[in-house]
């Protein structure tokens, strides 16, 4: 239980903030602390309700998040959007899974390559790659049909 209170120096260190700012957060009702003796105790539960976190993990559950980045070369600004535009709409798909899966896309027009930045869990990121293999497919000609917009 001892490890589930800090004291508002401890809050501080942990948030990054001045100890007086913690302080008064907790005089404005904004963080709820418990005195205890001379001094303030504030619990984990509080904390995390001051920050938006959740108050506890699930004890044995473990998080494992993938980040990917995939480099295309020889990539067009018009087959770029498009690919931006079907790979952001597989991200919005609904999946099995709650975990979020963000996708950045960036597009250098002067080598004519784009990037994707993947982030998410394991299979919801090798899915995404796995879309971008079948896109960019010899089969498929996403990349062909660049010429054709020119």
């Amino acid at each position: 239980m001892r490890s589930d209170l800090y004291s508002i120096e401890q809050v501080a260190e942990l948030l990054g903030l001045h100890v007086r700012t913690v302080r008064n957060y907790v005089r404005d009702g904004r963080l709820k602390a418990v005195k205890i003796g001379k001094q303030y105790r504030i619990t984990r539960a509080d904390l995390a309700a001051l920050t938006g976190e959740p108050a506890t993990a699930e004890p044995g559950r473990r998080h494992v998040e993938v980040s990917s980045i995939v480099q295309i070369d020889g990539i067009g600004a018009a087959s770029a959007s498009r690919l931006s535009t079907l790979l952001t709409a597989g991200a919005q798909a609904p999946r099995a899974s709650a975990e979020p899966l963000r996708i950045q896309t960036i597009h250098d027009e002067g080598h004519s390559r784009m990037k994707v930045v993947i982030l998410g869990g394991p299979a919801e990121t090798a899915d995404i790659v796995r879309l971008i293999g079948d896109l960019l497919g010899p089969e498929n000609g996403l990349l062909d049909k660049e010429e054709d917009d020119e």
